[in-house]
C-alpha cells in the first residue's frame, strides 16, 4: 500500500503547472502549508502525517509534505480536489 503525498505546490496558485500546480487556479490557494493541508485533509477524512525535512524536487525552500494514509479509494486528481475545497473553507 503506497501513501499519496500532497506536496504544497501542488495546491500553490503562485505556482503554475510546470512548477508542480495540480489542481485549477480557482480551487488553489496562496501559499499553503503543511498544517493547513493535513488539516484539510483530515476535513476530507483521511489519516495524515506531516513530514517538514522534505523539499519538492522543483523547488529550493524546504516546505515538507503531507502523507495521506489509507486512501486507496480515491484517486489522486479528486483528494487534491477535495483538500483543495477544504483549504478554500478554512481560510474563510
Amino acid at each position: 500500500m503506497v501513501d499519496n503525498v500532497i506536496w504544497p505546490a501542488a495546491l500553490d496558485a503562485a505556482a503554475t503547472r510546470s512548477e508542480g500546480r495540480r489542481v485549477s487556479l480557482d480551487l488553489a490557494v496562496e501559499d499553503p502549508t503543511v498544517d493547513e493541508i493535513a488539516k484539510a485533509v483530515q476535513q476530507v477524512g483521511y489519516d495524515s502525517v506531516i513530514e517538514r525535512d522534505k523539499t519538492y524536487p522543483r523547488e529550493y525552500e524546504q516546505r515538507g509534505r503531507v502523507l495521506v494514509k489509507n486512501a486507496d479509494d480515491a484517486g489522486k486528481s479528486d483528494l487534491l480536489g477535495a483538500v483543495a475545497a477544504y483549504l478554500q473553507v478554512l481560510r474563510e
